[in-house]
């Protein structure tokens, strides 16, 4: 298979690790049109530290762009591991502003946790029922809106995991919940957030299965869909500001056998198999209503409130100036 973007070194290093990292695939002017209100919309001030009162927070979203056109490199490659931009989802073919921001918290500043140790494991897609062929989520992206060092509250990810999740998926055709509770356990899918069974399988990974993701403004991390991951401690307390949107697909993964992408390819390889042979999903593709919609919402409205605040008082202040010029002249 040909690539647009990746080398067959990214491919190789995708299908050993389940992850490769781009470099500047946009700018910072990029990021200061998309951000520059971005203090104002948490409603915090960055050079006061009292003022930051949240856990890593994910945003609501208020603008969409197409992704090939903000980051086309990004783009090309993502096209090059789902195997081709006529498989992606014409709908899912945009980036936005909700950022997702970790400015650490007083009581982990200089603290050293531990990937093992970190609360929040999970695998994204929070809206369906999982399956080991759910085209819902084809890939998890992260590009980084904020240079990040490390121990600066970049993700942290567990690519010796996806071994561990897709076996669960392969064994559970029936379906299982975002926090991997099978259909038959959980049949309506309406048990709160659990993040245990991902926690679980941190504890038992070695020392050294933990990346820590860093890098510059333009970055861009393309991650295996099953890529087990988690907020870290922002132990430098430096502002960090990602996204992560999710691409899908048209149709399911695998669902044609005989032309397997590179992310297919890395499933199978995580399963130790060559084909998934007669094995089918055994239940509803179902979407889910997560929680963090309402919350967004609600943060949303307070969003657009300050925002508004802040467009009045420039207004006001305008108009104050042109009134003195009016006096003088």
């Amino acid at each position: 298979m040909g690539y647009q973007q990746l080398t067959q070194g990214d491919v190789d290093h995708f299908l050993k690790h389940g992850w490769i990292k781009l470099s500047d695939c946009f700018t910072q002017q990029q990021v200061d049109d998309l951000a520059g209100n971005l203090w104002t919309r948490l409603g915090m001030d960055p050079n006061d530290k009292s003022t930051w009162h949240s856990e890593p927070l994910n945003l609501p979203s208020h603008s969409n762009f197409d992704a090939s056109s903000f980051a086309p490199k990004a783009w090309a490659a993502i096209c090059d591991l789902v195997g081709g931009e006529e498989r992606i989802a014409d709908y899912n073919r945009t980036w936005n502003d909700g950022f997702i921001v970790n400015f650490g918290t007083p009581e982990g500043d200089g603290k050293d946790i531990h990937g093992r140790d970190l609360p929040g494991w999970h695998v994204d897609g929070d809206f369906f029922v999982h399956y080991l062929d759910s085209p819902e989520q084809g890939l998890l992206v992260i590009p980084l809106f904020s240079d990040i060092q490390k121990d600066g509250g970049g993700t942290m990810i567990c690519p010796g995991a996806i071994p561990k999740i897709a076996d669960h998926l392969h064994k559970h055709p029936e379906g299982v919940s975002p926090w991997m509770i099978s259909r038959a356990d959980n049949p309506n899918f309406d048990r709160p957030v659990n993040l245990e069974f991902f926690c679980d399988v941190a504890k038992s990974m070695p020392d050294d299965a933990f990346v820590e993701v860093t890098g510059k403004v333009g970055d861009v991390y393309l991650l295996h869909p099953l890529m087990l991951h988690s907020a870290s401690n922002n132990k430098l307390r430096n502002l960090r500001v990602i996204t992560n949107p999710p691409v899908s697909l048209k149709e399911p993964f695998f669902n044609d056998r005989s032309n397997f992408s590179v992310v297919e390819r890395k499933t199978l390889a995580a399963l130790g198999r060559d084909d998934l042979g007669d094995w089918k999903i055994a239940g509803n593709r179902d979407r889910l209503v997560p929680e963090r919609l309402k919350r967004q919402q609600k943060m949303k409205e307070e969003e657009l409130k300050r925002l508004e605040e802040l467009k009045a008082k420039v207004n006001n202040a305008m108009d104050a100036n042109l009134g003195q010029q009016t006096t003088v002249a």
